[in-house]
């Protein structure tokens, strides 16, 4: 769980992508907020979903498979509902 955290904001990070991270270790209220704001289908069968799932907003877009996926088709923009810089290497369509 925490390479995948450490990978996700190392990306937002390189790529000066504003992003707020809630810790939901430390924090019940941040734990609280994702069981609630994660939708059903993406739900893990037993037990509660497990870090990073990233929103925008409250719009949940997916996990780390979701955003490891966008982010190998240069579509991670798409994937976090952003325009991509203009000259950025990180496309703005997702491949279908």
């Amino acid at each position: 769980i925490k390479k995948q955290q450490q990978d996700v904001l190392g990306f937002l990070e390189a790529n000066k992508i504003e992003f707020e991270e809630k810790d939901i270790a430390a924090n019940e209220e941040n734990r609280k907020w994702m069981r609630e704001n994660v939708p059903e289908e993406s739900r893990p069968a037993s037990g509660n979903p497990l870090p990073p799932r990233l929103f925008n907003d409250s719009r949940y877009l997916g996990d780390y498979d979701a955003f490891f996926e966008a982010r190998e088709n240069n579509a991670v923009y798409a994937f976090l509902g952003l325009t991509a810089p203009p000259g950025s290497k990180v496309g703005e369509h997702l491949s279908q």
